[in-house]
């Protein structure tokens, strides 16, 4: 049984009556552009075949009540009370609450409704599960209050509820993909913009996500502090954001920064630089160039920007071994979750198998290996 099927039937069970829409939206794997998108720069991602579905209806009183089937249990929340509205410590109903918060703060008036929410995106792995879950929440209360879906604004607001109510201070494009995603492409995002260019994916390839069964939290990790650095060095250079500053300048004024913020800087700054070079290389169709940008990406993001991990380390090493591979990263935030490989589509099944052995031998650690297709963003499926 499909996941959207799943939803329906269990929200029949649960409410005694069919639901009358249900939603997905995708959780995204990066290709390449990793901690740009909060120095206005550009990212690289796609969204996945792995998403978050709600079954739902509308109901005449202002109170969302949602069932999780992954974590079995029903939680709800009141739109009326806006002061009821509050960040509280209510782990998965956080992500519908915050969402709720963002859109009436905005002037969207909400209605309530019923549902029922289900996923198959790893939690915690750098596959963007919070921002499947906002915007699915999001396109549930468009269907049931007749709002205006508008993907960039709808993006938006779900990273406001991200920053300001769950907490975490991530960038734009988790949002962006999963509410924008075209099958079969990746998106050039401009994160300052926001304006996106569709590149298609080259032909006879396909993308592995590589889990590599370890997790973090981006709460209590070293991405706010990584943020932080990246702005420091913005306000060195005189600029609003490191995006600004080209190679040629960086490499003229590096030595005077510190050892820190250094290679934070070299990183984010060449990131940019190779994101556009990836994009530029999968409208030709050439994978070796993009897989080649892909090992270069995550050279730097465990050397300068310090955010891989032993285990993602091991992970690319063994990506890198097998026939087939153009090129394996870690993406996402980092110091777990999953690295990304592009691969020859013949040898994608083999690859999988391959590189899921050799990495539980070096590490003891239960990997999981998804072959994955780009799909559309957030939609209404009934």
């Amino acid at each position: 049984m499909s996941l959207n099927e799943q939803a329906a039937t269990a929200f029949t069970e649960q409410f005694a009556q069919a639901p009358e829409w249900i939603v997905r939206a995708p959780g995204r794997v990066n290709i390449i552009g990793e901690h740009t998108d909060y120095n206005d720069g550009f990212v690289l991602p796609m969204a996945i075949d792995r998403a978050v579905y709600i079954a739902c209806r509308p109901t005449e009183t202002q109170t969302v009540k949602v069932h999780s089937l992954d974590f079995d249990e029903t939680r709800a929340f009141d739109l009326a009370e806006t002061t009821a509205l509050k960040p509280a410590a209510d782990g998965w109903l956080e992500y519908l609450k915050g969402t709720a918060w963002a859109l009436q703060d905005a002037g969207y008036s909400l209605k309530g409704w019923e549902g029922v929410l289900v996923g198959d995106i790893p939690v915690g792995a750098g596959l963007s599960s919070s921002a499947a879950v906002e915007m699915a929440t999001a396109r549930a209360f468009a269907a049931v209050a007749d709002l205006p879906w508008e993907p960039g604004t709808m993006a938006r607001l779900g990273q406001r509820a991200e920053n300001q109510w769950v907490g975490v201070n991530c960038g734009i494009m988790d949002q962006m993909i999963s509410a924008t995603g075209r099958q079969g492409h990746a998106l050039l995002l401009d994160c300052r913009s926001l304006e996106g260019d569709l590149v298609p994916l080259p032909q006879g390839v396909a993308v592995v996500i590589l889990d590599t069964g370890t997790r973090r939290g981006l709460v209590d990790s070293a991405y706010n502090a990584r943020r932080a650095q990246c702005e420091a060095a913005a306000r060195f250079f005189g600029v609003q954001a490191l995006r600004d500053v080209d190679e040629e300048t960086f490499a003229a004024r590096a030595p005077e920064l510190d050892e820190t913020a250094r290679p934070r800087a070299n990183h984010v700054i060449s990131e940019n630089a190779r994101t556009v070079q990836a994009a530029e290389a999968m409208r030709a169709g050439d994978a070796a160039s993009l897989g080649r940008l892909m090992n270069e990406s995550h050279r730097s993001l465990r050397d300068d920007f310090s955010v891989s991990s032993p285990a993602l380390d091991a992970m690319v090493e063994c990506a890198h071994a097998q026939t087939g591979c153009y090129g394996a990263r870690m993406t996402g935030a980092g110091f777990g979750g999953c690295a990304v490989a592009l691969v020859a589509a013949e040898n994608a099944e083999s690859f999988a198998a391959a590189t899921e052995t050799a990495y539980r031998q070096a590490t003891g650690n239960d990997p999981s290996v998804y072959i994955c297709k780009a799909t559309d963003g957030a939609a209404l499926l009934e």
